[in-house]
């Protein structure tokens, strides 16, 4: 008897198309193994795009960061004029151009692939994760960035007029859809109509250009050189006055020396108040601050935001914690520019209370010591300028050498400062284990709530140590010499009380000219100096005086005596005090701004060679192994193959960029078409539907660079249009591109065939009705902020309340497109979009 037994086609089963995936068949496979694998690999593909992304970006900064010379009239200089470098692209026009092709290729090319891979017809996911993408950075990214900024601060919108621009095309780009899609030919898109979607993208770039050079409205008459360099562009109301075309200068120089050295001598000036800082120490702060003041464009910050999330090098330098904590303090008191041109002081000396229109709040010594069997310390915090209302400070400590639970007891609590109290003592437990050991710290920080009258003092740290004798102690220098600049105003000399902290003791202080005269060169004389219990360091301040006359290096000496309370002198009981010259100094000014040029340089967004790529790329953290943290080595191991392979992407250097652009154009279109396979067959395989699966995880993994970049840039920059100028106007490229392309080339070939171009309205037209209306809701939200003082008049922060209800508006209004979306995918909400 024959056997009719058939055996299985292994190339059908289920959840298997794709233009690339499946590599193998995968018959046998349980559905459930299928369905892991694809989403991890979904996600690790997320991670792909985004460090190739990187190397677009960057290729899209150094084409769009191209200049050209212009002299520039001044009647200051020899020549008659300045010579300046400004650039060759328009901000606008690089914005809605080449920067939106950055942010948005994956979206876009996923919709072009996706005509290629149904055969032109139309596709679920590409259209889908457009508007879920427009979704979630309309609503999400700018909750975040209202959110993000300190109350009562406000960040403002400066190119109001392009913003408006981008904003309605943000709408009308999705209400045009709802048009061609339902209203005129429902369920199919004609020729002209997808070519009309394709025109609108470059209408939109030639609006908003025109209205960010202001060719609409009367100018007032304004100097020829300011016009040619555009640079009244947004600020047509602005005469151009000579503080005004400085700033201006700054911003369009690009100059190689990024460091002014007349502001770094008033930086360094300022620093001299901290003798322990090394002229490292220095360069790395003036590089820090450097970078947080400068402005930077959309692309640094999106750059920046993947490789953090990935574990390479980052854009802005990482200093240790007590150095991090210095920045902090001067970033409170003044904001400086060491740019070329710029002569601020980084940390210039302010009164912190505003002419007592605020408290300040902070410890009344920054150190203190405690006999282990004592088993107590007391902390003072005092209450300096406004002393009418009532303030809340937070304190918590933090280990050194002495650990919580083990040394002393942890606190974390909150002190309240009545109207009128200006001394609160904070009581910390000492643990006394019976055990010898040597001296030990700890930490312990003040904090306030931004939203409070109040600001954290010079002295917001308090160093605890621990000691195990009981005896007063020895005082002494702690060095035999110090070196201080003539122009630093204040000598800071440190007496220490060694080996015990027991009772109160003084000690008195006397000094004697050697070259340095009293009087003339510095204000000498005598006085004592008091040790409290427990206090082990105290601050001698000396007054110096520059006279800017052309003199060697002078000296004096402060010699210390008769201690009281049984204390004894240590053995540096005498210190010289050398005052170094103005060539002395600038040669340290030159040294720093040298140091800090470098510091500059190496965090510069592209890479000059091959060989410095592959090494950034093998290395976590660029190879600044001593600042990676723990989620830098977790990220490099998972991004290491990416890392590696998109290192072959050609530097920037070579050709401006265009030969860098169109490689890593065209891997991120090979991940692209990864991306679209796995998605859709990941849906497949746990019943979830492609236009579902767009606006949820394609359009959130697609999108959360852009998130953390929108974040850095709400809190670093000025004005709001790197944070959330550019979402409006990437939703709309996102239209008439990612569609307009794709359906033209569609409905180019249906033509050709004699048929239109069918497209399903139903799903896709219902997604972006929902969205439309959201839309609307937010940015009308934003001019409301904008305008109302309820919001604080800034289109990003304000005060608590208001900036919490909008954020949480925007958040819950994304969410309900989400959910209400999706229930009408599944059909649990009929709506009839077709005539």
């Amino acid at each position: 008897m024959a056997n009719n037994t058939t055996c299985p086609d292994i190339t059908k089963y289920r959840c298997n198309t794709g233009l690339i995936l499946p590599l193998v068949s995968e018959y046998t496979w349980p559905e459930e193994g299928r369905a892991a694998i694809y989403l991890i690999g979904l996600l690790w593909s997320f991670l792909g795009v985004s460090i190739i992304a990187d190397s677009f970006m960057c290729a899209i900064e150094k084409i769009t960061s191209k200049t050209r010379k212009i002299k520039v009239a001044n009647t200051g200089s020899e020549e008659g004029y300045d010579t300046i470098e400004v650039k060759v692209w328009n901000n606008t026009v690089a914005n809605l151009t080449l920067m939106a092709l950055g942010s948005s290729a994956p979206e876009i090319l996923l919709s072009s692939f996706g005509i290629v891979k149904t055969k032109f017809e139309a596709d679920a996911l590409g259209p889908s994760t457009i508007v879920g993408s427009a979704a979630f950075n309309l609503l999400v990214i700018i909750a975040v960035c209202i959110f993000c900024i300190p109350s009562p601060e406000t960040r403002g919108i400066a190119s109001i007029k392009v913003f408006c621009v981008t904003s309605f095309f943000s709408v009308f780009a999705y209400v045009w859809l709802i048009i061609i899609l339902i209203g005129n030919t429902p369920n199919e898109v004609d020729l002209w109509e997808a070519i009309v979607s394709l025109l609108f993208f470059p209408l939109l770039v030639i609006i908003a250009y025109v209205m960010d050079k202001d060719y609409c409205s009367k100018k007032k008459k304004i100097d020829d050189s300011a016009v040619e360099l555009g640079f009244v562009s947004g600020f047509s109301s602005i005469p151009p006055t000579e503080e005004f075309l400085a700033d201006e200068k700054r911003r369009h120089t690009l100059a190689d020396g990024t460091v002014d050295k007349k502001a770094m001598a008033e930086f360094l000036k300022e620093l001299g108040k901290h003798p322990e800082l090394t002229e490292e120490d220095a360069a790395k702060l003036a590089a820090m601050r450097i970078q947080e003041t400068q402005s930077h464009d959309r692309l640094w910050y999106r750059i920046n935001a993947t490789r953090k999330m990935t574990g390479a090098n980052k854009l802005v330098p990482t200093v240790n914690a007590l150095l991090h904590d210095l920045y902090e303090q001067s970033h409170k008191r003044s904001t400086p520019d060491l740019r070329v041109g710029s002569s601020t002081s980084m940390l210039s000396a302010v009164d912190l209370s505003e002419n007592n229109t605020r408290a300040v709040i902070e410890f009344t010594a920054t150190q203190c010591a405690v006999l282990e069997n004592e088993k107590r310390v007391r902390c003072g915090i005092k209450r300096t300028g406004r002393k009418d209302h009532q303030i809340l400070c937070r304190v918590k400590t933090i280990d050194g050498t002495a650990e919580a639970n083990k040394d002393y007891i942890p606190v974390r609590q909150t002190l309240v400062f009545e109207p009128g109290e200006t001394l609160k003592n904070l009581d910390i437990e000492i643990i006394d284990d019976n055990e010898w050991e040597p001296d030990e710290t700890f930490f312990v920080q003040l904090q306030i709530d931004p939203e409070q009258k109040a600001i954290v003092g010079k002295k917001s740290i308090n160093q605890v140590t621990i000691i195990n004798d009981d005896e007063p102690g020895t005082i002494q220098f702690n060095k035999p010499s110090f070196l201080f600049k003539e122009s630093a105003g204040k000598a800071l000399i440190p007496i220490q009380r060694l080996h015990g902290v027991d009772g109160k003791i003084s000690v008195t202080w006397k000094t004697q000219d050697i070259e340095a005269i009293s009087g003339r060169d510095y204000e000498g004389g005598e006085g004592t100096i008091t040790f409290e219990h427990g206090e082990s360091t105290k601050m001698l301040e000396i007054q110096l005086y520059d006279d800017q006359d052309e003199e060697k290096d002078e000296s004096f000496k402060i010699e210390l005596s008769d201690p009281t309370g049984n204390a004894q002198l240590g053995r540096i009981k005498k210190t010289i005090i050398t005052i170094v010259n103005d060539e002395e100094f600038q040669g340290m000014v030159s040294r720093v701004l040298q140091m800090t040029n470098l510091n500059i340089d190496a965090l510069r967004v592209e890479t000059a060679t091959w060989a410095e790529q592959f090494q950034n790329a093998m290395n976590v953290n660029g190879g600044d192994v001593e600042n990676a943290t723990a989620l830098d080595y977790i990220m490099h191991f998972f991004t290491f193959g990416f890392k590696v392979i998109f290192a072959m992407v050609p530097p920037v250097g070579i050709f401006g960029g265009w030969l860098s652009f169109f490689i890593a154009l065209g891997m991120i279109a090979i991940l692209t078409i990864l991306i679209g396979d796995l998605a859709t067959n990941f849906g497949c395989l746990v019943d979830l539907d492609d236009a579902i699966t767009a606006i949820t995880f394609v359009a959130l993994g697609t999108s959360l660079p852009d998130l953390f970049a929108s974040k850095q840039a709400a809190t670093q920059e000025k004005y709001a249009d790197n944070s959330i100028g550019n979402v409006t106007g990437s939703n709309s490229v996102n239209v008439f591109l990612g569609l307009g392309l794709p359906w033209t080339i569609a409905a180019i070939y249906h033509s050709s065939q004699g048929n239109t171009f069918q497209v399903p309205a139903g799903d896709l037209g219902f997604s972006v009705i929902l969205y439309t209306i959201a839309a609307l809701l937010c940015i009308g939200l934003l001019f409301a902020r904008r305008y109302l003082s309820i919001f604080g008049k800034g289109e990003l922060g304000g005060p608590m309340k208001a900036k919490v209800a909008s954020s949480v508006f925007l958040c819950v209004l994304w969410l309900l497109y989400v959910v209400i979306s999706s229930l009408q995918i599944r059909g649990h909400i009929t709506v009839n979009l077709s005539n």
